[in-house]
């Protein structure tokens, strides 16, 4: 069984989408063995997003994912990062297909409400990073 991480960024928790995102998710079948809601500090957003480093919009994301609570969780399936991020959609809601969490609740690219790991080591860093003690 596959993990992922999944988190729901301040734009998400503000909009009071939590329940919408992880009833979607539940209802797909998945499950979820851990989650927490905490403020993200500026030490450990740098370290979630350390691919981005160096890039123009860099500044722009620490910035956002700070600005509020977020809530982080683990989740499990059968290829579950794949399904979860076909689930999520297109970080630019103009391109995310209707039916995708950020195809019909995202309104702007920068504020995409939701991330989802993109592959298995991805995933594997993000759950150490906020859930250092699950195994």
């Amino acid at each position: 069984m596959e993990k992922t991480f999944v988190m729901i960024k301040p734009d998400g928790v503000r909009r009071k989408l939590i329940g919408e995102i992880i009833r979607r998710l539940e209802t797909k079948g998945f499950e979820l063995p851990a989650m927490q809601m905490l403020q993200i500090n500026e030490e450990m957003a740098k370290e979630h997003y350390q691919e981005h480093q160096g890039k123009e919009f860099f500044p722009r994301l620490i910035k956002h994912i700070t600005s509020g609570p977020v809530v982080a969780m683990v989740w499990q399936g059968e290829d579950i990062i794949a399904q979860v991020r076909l689930m999520v959609g297109h970080r630019d809601p103009l391109k995310a297909e209707p039916g995708t969490i950020r195809g019909d609740y995202a309104q702007i690219s920068t504020e995409n409400l939701v991330h989802a790991a993109d592959c298995i080591d991805a995933a594997a860093r993000e759950v150490r990073l906020f859930f250092p003690g699950l195994k």
